[in-house]
């Protein structure tokens, strides 16, 4: 039977008459970004003023409206739309959440913003910041839901609330497995907010699916959602490369592979890989680890000769053929954390504060969550079981919490 093609919550309410009618009497306002597109790659923005619903500002969020932030942590200026000669207003500059002065020019903001079910990547808590101020204001908050391309699987420790930054806006595991409209319910249910939130749903979406999990390959292009997530693997294993950011070693920023590297000058790649795989044999079902070397142009180790090792799940047959359910990211990136302070206790593998906004903390304790994985690592006594028991407590509780709000 032929699977039917997904319809995005954008598409949803455009062919909706009765959401519409709804907003007609309504100023709205859009929270987007270059990936808020429908099937033909057509952006909401031109999709929602050609529908004629009344669009009087619009919000990007990190990397911009336009997506051009090529590096991290680069903030945006607000403009005026030079088609639609509306603001948009950054929420990533001066500020990170919409401003009272920003909400005066909305009575309610359409939130369509392709995320990658991570929490890290901080469109989630642009998310929950947007539901905390518009509830404060009296305005409304309707998402048009996406695809998470992580799909279901849960992994990850859960934040402490003591580590919360924009890169961890609430108590949740650092892969959740929910969709953006999901998270939005979840939030507003464990922060008690008064708000008017509706999710306009996608239809034929299936999370659980194979043989894409997620995400709907061969129906839907891949846009970029920020400049250095660059295609669907990238998205998957983000949840665990994203560690890397908090550490001395390159992520492959400034490479073709973002996010999928791990390496730094005067490692080994090929001793790295054989101890993660001497530890967690467990976990590399489904998944390759390529001794590799590469040359960042910019970020951490710009022009240094860098080894390490490339994380590949293209495969489709085999005996490396991806696993959707067994492939565990956060874990091989926290093996490799293991593995280097094992093999170059000498490497000053943390890189000190700050990071997004944090002046204090440690930036692998505000992106793990806490200092446990770093703790962990740093203590030669320490083995994998150990770790592997916290993260699985961790997982077995948000998993049970998640549950309650699917919508798929």
């Amino acid at each position: 039977m032929p699977v039917k093609k997904i319809e995005l919550g954008l598409e949803g309410l455009l062919k909706s008459a009765k959401l519409k009618k709804e907003l007609k009497a309504r100023r709205v306002g859009l929270v987007g970004h270059p990936a808020s597109v429908d099937h033909s790659l057509k952006h909401s923005l031109d999709l929602l003023v050609e529908a004629g619903v009344n669009v009087t500002c619009a919000f990007g969020p990190q990397h911009g409206m336009r997506g051009e932030k090529q590096d991290n942590m680069i903030e945006s200026a607000n403009f005026i739309d030079a088609r639609h000669r509306i603001p948009i207003f950054s929420l990533y500059g001066e500020v990170r959440r919409p401003t009272a002065k920003m909400l005066e020019h909305c009575d309610l903001i359409l939130f369509d913003l392709q995320d990658v079910g991570c929490r890290i990547y901080t469109f989630l808590t642009t998310l929950f910041y947007v539901l905390e101020d518009c509830a404060k204001a009296g305005k409304a908050v309707w998402v048009l839901d996406r695809p998470n391309p992580a799909g279901r699987v849960v992994e990850g420790t859960t934040l402490d609330s003591q580590f919360f930054s924009f890169v961890g806006g609430a108590e949740i595991v650092m892969r959740h497995g929910l969709t953006l409209g999901e998270a939005g319910q979840w939030y507003i249910e464990h922060r008690g907010l008064e708000v008017e939130y509706h999710v306009v749903e996608m239809k034929n979406y299936k999370p659980a699916r194979g043989p894409t999990f997620g995400w709907p390959a061969g129906d839907l292009s891949w846009v970029n959602p920020s400049p250095n997530m660059p295609q669907l693997s990238t998205a998957r294993m983000y949840a665990g490369t994203v560690l890397i950011e908090g550490t001395r070693l390159s992520e492959g920023r400034g490479t073709t592979r973002p996010l999928e590297l791990l390496g730094a000058p005067g490692l080994d790649g090929e001793m790295l890989v054989a101890r993660i795989q001497k530890m967690i044999p467990q976990h590399l079902k489904g998944v390759s680890l390529r001794p590799c070397f590469f040359e960042p142009t910019f970020q951490k180790h710009k022009g240094a000769l860098c080894s390490g090792f490339q994380i590949h799940i293209d495969q489709v047959v085999g005996a490396s053929a991806y696993r959707h359910e067994a492939f565990r990211p956060y874990r091989i990136v926290a093996a490799a954390f293991k593995a280097v302070r094992e093999l170059r206790p000498d490497f000053d593998l943390w890189l000190p504060p700050p990071y997004e906004y944090e002046k204090v903390k440690m930036p692998i304790d505000i992106l793990s969550g806490d200092s446990r994985l770093r703790q962990w690592v740093d203590d030669p006594a320490s083995r994998w079981g150990d770790f592997e028991k916290i993260l699985a407590r961790d997982e077995k509780a948000w998993a049970k919490t998640a549950r309650q709000f699917y919508l798929y």
